[in-house]
């Protein structure tokens, strides 16, 4: 086939194949999963994988931080064409920048919830709480609906993404025009606010 006449995610695939091409040590995908459905997403991840396994080295940009999670020794967040945070994904994604999130759902009549935390965000029945020290946040909450007799509902205890790590970065400044600092000192801020 003529690659003009290639899918957009053919067209990924011959790219990724054409970078292959050589065996080479170390090798440079650029968006390489765009395009792709599911199923071949997930086959380049494993091939990603199995290159790693090989001994390659990888350089991958992807706008996917689920990507990145999944692939990557090391990620480097990028704003405004700066590097503002990297390392290993899941110190990036552990507490260091973004929150925990603890949600749950309230049963209708329960008693009000008394002010655990000041991100607290309720719609409807559901309850999310972000936090940067879970635990001793899970005891009051679990303590008070023990004392009350509450049962709470879908209790689930989310560690934060590498997304929400970049959203984190990139929100707090995002109507305030960039030079690129705000963002690292916003990382350095959440940073020394958790290592307490």
């Amino acid at each position: 086939a003529r690659v003009n006449k290639l899918s957009g995610g053919q067209k990924r695939r011959l790219d990724v194949a054409v970078g292959l091409a050589g065996d080479p040590e170390l090798l440079f995908l650029d968006e390489p999963t765009t395009g792709f459905d599911p199923s071949a997403r997930r086959a380049a991840w494993q091939m990603v994988k199995d290159l790693q396994a090989l001994g390659k080295t990888i350089f991958l940009t992807t706008h996917y931080m689920d990507e990145a999670q999944f692939l990557a020794d090391r990620v480097a967040i990028i704003v405004d064409g700066k590097i503002v945070v990297q390392g290993p994904p899941g110190a990036l994604a552990g507490d260091d920048v973004a929150a925990t999130r603890i949600a749950f759902d309230l049963p209708s009549g329960a008693p009000p919830l008394p002010a655990v935390a000041s991100s607290t965000a309720t719609s409807g029945d559901r309850v999310t709480i972000e936090t940067d020290d879970p635990v001793p946040l899970l005891n009051k909450i679990t303590g008070w609906a023990m004392e009350h007799g509450v049962t709470l509902q879908k209790l689930a205890v989310s560690q934060p993404t590498l997304e929400d790590v970049y959203l984190s970065l990139t929100r707090d400044d995002a109507s305030e025009p960039s030079d690129g600092n705000q963002h690292a000192d916003t990382a350095a801020r959440r940073r020394g606010r958790r290592k307490r």
